[in-house]
């Protein structure tokens, strides 16, 4: 075979699983309130808007009334706007966009070079927000660095996280952040 030939068919490969990544990741993330959707239902222009999802996690959409997305993937709401529909669209086609994820956000507070409130729009883990924050300052104790998560009945949990344990290959502190995260670094 040609160099040529191989070289494109690696490419094709690479790209198939670009697409094959892409998907899973779109398929996986949950809406989160803050989040901006685009929702049209095919040959109803007057059912194209975009929508909000509220601070309780749901959105108001026409005939539909209120829906509570928080949790969903945007296939899940779709196929849920779909089936409220029904009743007034034969077979109605819905299609949910996600337009900006403003809502998948995480915290760093204290003593990092540039701490504040982060927009996520992939799976990030501690070292890669530390990373995002500018890393730690001079003055910061790596080896006591707090993760706060709240968890689904209001109670906030406390994970430490040692920058040097990381050096040395303990990588299962290194854990992946969710949406609401706080790092806190003394």
């Amino acid at each position: 075979m040609k160099k040529s030939t191989l070289r494109f068919a690696g490419f094709i490969v690479f790209l198939s699983l670009l697409v094959v990544a892409s998907a899973v990741s779109a398929e996986s993330y949950k809406l989160q309130p803050g989040d901006i959707l685009e929702v049209s239902v095919w040959k109803e222009p007057d059912l194209e808007r975009d929508v909000l999802v509220t601070p309780d996690g749901t959105i108001a959409f026409p005939l539909v009334g209120g829906v509570d997305a928080s949790k969903m993937s945007v296939e899940q709401l779709s196929s849920e706007i779909a089936s409220k529909l029904e009743k007034y669209i034969p077979d109605p086609v819905v299609t949910v966009s996600l337009k900006q994820m403003l809502g998948n956000r995480i915290y760093i507070l204290g003593k990092v070079n540039k701490p504040g409130e982060f927009v996520i729009n992939r799976n990030v883990d501690i070292l890669q927000a530390l990373s995002m924050a500018g890393g730690l300052n001079p003055f910061a104790d790596g080896d006591a660095i707090q993760v706060l998560r709240r968890l689904g009945d209001g109670k906030q949990t406390s994970t430490q996280f040692s920058f040097s344990a990381v050096e040395k290959g303990d990588l299962e502190q290194n854990r992946i952040l969710l949406p609401g995260d706080v790092i806190l670094v003394p």
